[in-house]
């Protein structure tokens, strides 16, 4: 699958009795993997408050579960250029959220 920047609503998500949409702005990952991001970002989010502290979460989750060296930028508001490992790349949104997350070599 090649990098698609063509947005995409991935479903509802319910995080502390509020609906979130997760809608993923650019990707270049299997479903399975955009899946368990969205999982592990709402993780993140019951978790921490700060958004240094959810992406250095969902950076370790990703590192245990797929193989180092994966990066990751939580925020509302960022630009980023960054080069990724193929099928490694997803740039997405839950609710005003936004996660930046990729894998380098």
């Amino acid at each position: 699958m090649a990098e698609s920047n063509q947005t995409k609503t991935s479903g509802v998500t319910s995080l502390r009795g509020q609906n979130l949409n997760a809608v993923i702005k650019s990707v270049d990952m299997s479903e399975e993997m955009q899946q368990k991001a969205v999982d592990i970002v709402v993780l993140s989010l019951e978790k921490y408050d700060l958004e240094k502290d959810m992406a250095m979460y969902i950076k370790k989750e990703f590192d245990r579960l797929y193989g180092v060296t994966w990066h990751c930028v939580v925020g509302k508001n960022f630009g980023s250029f960054v080069t990724h490992e193929t099928k490694n790349f997803i740039y997405f949104y839950l609710g005003p959220i936004a996660i930046l997350l990729w894998k380098t070599s």
